[in-house]
């Protein structure tokens, strides 16, 4: 990526270095941080997989009734950051959070192996629970519910779309001397981008 002349697309950029993460050892390439404010106001981050990218935004998936679906309900907004650290790189997005449409979430629910399907409905995400016989105790009892039949897909799960407001791409380099470019978005739905200090 050249820093001084960067590319008009920084969407196309992020997948460019999806791709080329997905060419490394890295056992999780589209794993990207997830930071979010809770409704006191307390900030909080995990890891969640990115599931789709596009120019309306970044879409992952979770219990919407967990520490982080509370969150985003009571305040619609995030960061993520992706961190390739075998390349020096990371990818930082900031944008608005809106919820995916139910008939995307069913589709890709349909696609995941029936033990994560099983267990969107067995654990109460974030929720405090005696032990693990306890929760295993839960997933039998979802097993016996859907014996022989398709697993639907729970009303609390479902999909977040992270808008693409701000895209800052990072390259590390052995000096310390960082190359960084912000791409940020403006009101005819194009970019302004800026070169930044490391």
């Amino acid at each position: 990526m050249d820093f001084d002349h960067p590319p008009a697309d920084p969407i196309a950029q992020l997948n460019r270095w999806l791709e080329e993460a997905k060419q490394t050892d890295l056992r999780n390439p589209h794993a990207m941080s997830l930071a979010t404010i809770d409704p006191d106001g307390r900030p909080s981050v995990r890891v969640v997989l990115l599931k789709g990218l596009d120019g309306q935004g970044a879409v992952f998936y979770t219990n919407r009734i967990s520490r982080k679906g509370r969150a985003l309900e009571s305040n619609p907004s995030a960061a993520l950051l992706f961190h390739w650290d075998t390349l020096q790189r990371q990818v930082s997005v900031e944008g608005r959070v809106s919820v995916v449409e139910d008939a995307q979430c069913d589709a890709y629910f349909a696609t995941r192996p029936r033990s994560a399907q099983i267990g969107a409905w067995a654990s109460l995400q974030s929720q405090p629970i005696e032990s693990r016989a306890a929760l295993l105790a839960r997933v039998a009892q979802i097993e016996r519910r859907y014996e022989g039949r398709d697993v639907p897909r729970p009303p609390h799960w479902g999909g977040y779309r992270v808008s693409l407001d701000c895209i800052e791409f990072w390259q590390g380099r052995p000096d310390r001397l960082h190359d960084r470019v912000a791409y940020t978005r403006d009101d005819q739905g194009g970019w302004t981008t800026q070169r930044l200090c490391p």
